[in-house]
C-alpha cells in the first residue's frame, strides 16, 4: 500500500537512531505491516537496516544475541549446534508465520515482537526460551526486560514512545533444555489460534509451560515437577477469564479447551522422555 502522508525517509540513521525520532515517525525494518494498512499519523519513516546489524550472534556463554532485524527466513536457515535440544523451537516458531514468501523473506523478528499480536510465533519463542530484550530509548538510555513482561495484551506492549528493541538475547541453559510444542489453526497455513511450548531441564522434572495465541499475552506456568493431569488443568482454569482472546479463529472457551487438550499432551510428552 502506498503511504502518502510520508513525506521524508531516513536512510542513513545514526548508530543510536532514537536520536533522530520525532514524532510522526515509525520505525522501518521489515514493513510488512506498516505497509499492509493506512497510517495516517505517519510522516517520516527511519530505516532501521541500513545499520547492518548483525542477524544471529552466538554468545561467548552458550547463548545467542537475535537482532530486531533478522529476518525469519534467517532465523529459519541458522545451523544450530547439536547440544541446542531447544533449537528445534527456531524454526518450529518461524513455521507458524501465517505468510507469503514475500513476508518470509521481508518480516524480521524484532517487528513480529512489537506489533505484539496473541498470535506472534516470536514472542512464543522467545518467551518460551527465557529470552531478554534490550530497549533503546531515544535519550540514549537502554533497559533491559524479560520477553515475559514486554507484551501487556493485544497490540501492547510496554515501549516508550520513540524506544526501539535493539536484539533479544536467549542464555545458554535455555537452548539446552528439552521440548515440546503444541500448534492449532483452522487451515494448515493459518494463524494460529493456540500455540504452546513446554520446556524442562536435561535430568530435570520442571515444567515451563508457554502459552500463547489462545491468550492476549504470553502466559508462563511454572512447575517445580511435573504435575499431574488434574493440577494441570487446574492451573490453566485458574488464568484470569480476560486474559483469554476471541476472534475470527475461536472463541475463548474454545481456545482454553485447546489449550488444555495441548498442555496434556505436552505434559505426557515430557514426562516419558523422563521415564525413558
Amino acid at each position: 500500500m502506498d503511504l502518502n502522508t510520508i513525506t521524508e525517509v531516513i536512510r542513513r540513521p545514526s548508530d543510536r537512531p532514537g536520536e533522530d525520532w520525532h514524532d510522526g515517525d515509525a520505525w522501518l525494518a521489515g514493513g510488512t505491516w506498516l505497509y499492509s494498512v493506512e497510517q495516517p499519523d505517519l510522516h517520516r519513516l527511519i530505516d532501521l537496516t541500513a545499520l547492518r546489524w548483525e542477524p544471529l550472534v552466538p554468545t561467548a556463554d552458550g547463548g545467542l544475541e537475535i537482532s530486531a532485524t533478522c529476518t525469519i527466513r534467517d532465523l529459519h536457515a541458522f545451523a544450530c549446534p547439536v547440544d541446542w535440544t531447544a533449537g528445534i523451537l527456531l524454526r518450529a516458531s518461524c513455521e507458524a508465520f501465517l505468510s507469503s514468501f514475500k513476508v518470509w523473506n521481508a518480516a524480521t523478528v524484532g517487528g513480529n515482537i512489537c506489533m505484539s499480536l496473541p498470535a506472534g510465533p516470536m514472542i512464543t519463542l522467545t518467551v518460551a526460551l527465557e529470552a531478554r530484550y534490550e530497549l533503546w530509548a531515544p535519550d540514549g538510555s537502554v533497559r533491559v526486560v524479560d520477553a515475559l513482561d514486554f507484551v501487556t495484551g493485544e497490540h501492547r506492549n510496554i515501549l516508550a514512545p520513540g524506544e526501539i528493541l535493539r536484539r533479544v538475547t536467549v542464555p545458554a541453559h535455555a537452548l539446552r533444555r528439552r521440548t515440546a510444542h503444541r500448534r492449532f489453526s483452522l487451515t494448515r497455513l493459518g494463524r494460529s489460534t493456540v500455540f504452546l511450548i513446554g520446556t524442562q531441564r536435561p535430568g530435570g522434572a520442571d515444567l515451563l509451560l508457554t502459552v500463547t495465541a489462545g491468550t492476549t499475552r504470553p502466559v508462563r506456568i511454572a512447575f517445580d515437577a511435573v504435575p499431574d493431569a488434574r493440577t494441570l488443568r487446574q492451573s490453566i482454569d485458574a488464568l484470569p477469564a480476560d486474559v483469554w482472546f476471541a476472534d475470527p479463529n475461536g472463541t475463548p472457551d474454545h481456545r482454553r479447551h485447546l489449550t488444555q487438550h495441548f498442555a496434556e499432551e505436552i505434559r505426557r510428552e515430557l514426562l516419558a522422555g523422563d521415564l525413558a
